[in-house]
C-alpha cells in the first residue's frame, strides 16, 4: 500500500474466458503512467514534500504491484488453457491416427475381395450363396468405410481449430509474462526511488511519516461492526489477525509475507474460500453494503480504482499490508478515503 494522506476523495461506491486473456488495453495504459517517475528530492525541498513524493512513489508502486498480480494471474490461467489445448490436441491427433490406420484395414479388405467384376465372380464361384453373402457383407464395409472417412474429416477439422487456439494462446502466454516482467521492473524502480527518498529524512521525520499513514480522517470512526456475517467471514478474520506482525511483500499472498490483496486473499483461503489475486477484483467478490453497516471479514476497498484493500476487523479498524517496510497491522478504518465495503 502507499502512504495515507493523498489519495484523492472517492464516494463510497458499488461495484461488477475467452480461450484466452490478454493484458487489458486500460493496464497497459496504467503501466505507462507509471513507468515516469517522480524528480529525485532536492536538497532544499522540506521534509514535508519528500513526504509528499514519498506517498506518489508508494502509490503508483502499489498500483503496479496490483498490474503485476493480474499479470501474474493471467499467465497461471494461460498456462493451464494451453497445457489443456496441447493434451486435447494429442489425444485428437492419437484419435485421427487410429482412424486412419481403420481406414486403411478397410480399404484393403475391399481391395482384396472385389479386386474383379462382381458379376462375373458370381459366375465363376463353386459357392453362389455364400459369394452373395460376403457380397452383402462388403456393401455394408462400404458404407461403414464411408461414414468413417466422414468422421475423420471432422475430427481433423477439430484438431485443427484446438491447434490453432493452442497457438494463440501461447501468444497471449508470451505477451502476458512480458506484462509481468514489466510491471515487476516498474514496481523495483518506484520502491527503490520510495527507499532513497525516506533514508534521506532525519529519524525523527521517518517516524512521523509513519504515524500519519495510521491517522483516522475520521470516516467510519465510529463503526463497532458487531459479529461477522458467517462462519467463513470469522475464519478469515482470525487468519488475518494471526499474519498481524509478518511483512509487507509485494507480489506476495503468504504465508511469510504479503502485498494488500495477497493478505485478504489468502485469509479467505484459511476459511476455505477463493478470492480473485488483485484488489480491484476482490471488491466484485461479493455483495457490496455500506460502510457503516460494515462487519468483521467485510473486505474494505481504498481510492477510486481499489488499488488498496483490507479486511475490517470491528470496533472502527481494519487489518492490511500497509506498504514496504511495514508490517501486517491494525490501522483505523478511516485511514484513507473508502471507495467500497464488500461481503464475501
Amino acid at each position: 500500500m502507499v502512504s495515507h494522506r493523498r489519495p484523492s476523495q472517492p464516494g463510497l461506491g458499488l461495484g461488477a474466458r475467452g480461450s484466452a486473456i490478454a493484458v487489458s488495453a486500460a493496464a497497459a495504459t496504467a503501466a505507462a503512467a507509471l513507468g515516469a517517475a517522480p524528480a529525485g528530492a532536492d536538497p532544499q525541498q522540506t521534509p514535508e514534500a519528500t513526504r509528499a513524493k514519498v506517498d506518489l512513489l508508494f502509490e503508483q508502486a502499489e498500483k503496479a504491484t496490483e498490474l503485476y498480480n493480474k499479470a501474474g494471474e493471467q499467465v497461471g490461467r494461460l498456462r493451464g488453457l494451453v497445457d489443456q489445448a496441447q493434451d486435447s490436441a494429442a489425444r485428437g491427433q492419437e484419435r485421427v491416427n487410429k482412424m486412419r490406420g481403420a481406414l486403411g484395414s478397410l480399404a484393403g479388405a475391399q481391395y482384396r475381395s472385389g479386386g474383379i467384376d462382381p458379376a462375373l465372380a458370381l459366375l465363376l464361384s463353386s459357392d453362389p450363396d455364400s459369394y452373395l453373402d460376403k457380397a452383402s457383407v462388403l456393401d455394408r464395409v462400404g458404407a461403414r468405410q464411408s461414414g468413417t472417412l466422414r468422421e475423420l474429416q471432422q475430427a481433423q477439422r477439430r484438431l485443427g481449430q484446438v491447434r490453432m487456439e493452442a497457438a494463440h494462446d501461447l501468444t497471449e502466454l508470451e505477451r502476458s509474462r512480458a506484462a509481468v516482467s514489466r510491471h515487476k521492473r516498474t514496481v523495483e524502480r518506484k520502491l527503490a526511488e520510495a527507499r532513497r527518498l525516506l533514508d534521506s529524512l532525519p529519524t525523527a521525520d521517518r517516524d512521523s511519516y509513519d504515524r500519519a499513514s495510521r491517522s483516522d480522517r475520521g470516516e467510519g470512526s465510529m463503526l463497532l461492526g458487531g459479529a461477522p456475517a458467517s462462519a467463513r467471514a470469522a475464519a478469515a478474520v482470525r487468519a488475518a489477525q494471526n499474519a498481524v506482525g509478518r511483512p509487507y511483500v509485494w507480489g506476495a499472498n503468504g504465508p511469510s509475507g504479503f502485498d494488500c490483496s495477497g493478505l485478504t486473499q489468502w485469509s479467505y483461503a484459511q476459511a476455505g474460500v477463493g478470492l480473485p489475486r488483485t484488489s480491484q477484483a476482490q471488491r466484485y467478490a461479493g455483495r457490496q453494503v455500506p460502510l457503516s453497516a460494515a462487519r468483521p471479514g467485510d473486505l474494505v476497498a481504498y481510492r477510486d480504482d481499489a488499488s488498496h484493500i483490507g479486511m475490517y476487523v470491528g470496533n472502527g479498524q481494519v487489518i492490511h499490508a500497509p506498504y514496504p517496510g511495514a508490517s501486517v497491522r491494525y490501522d483505523p478504518v478511516g485511514m484513507m478515503p473508502v471507495s467500497s465495503v464488500t461481503r464475501v
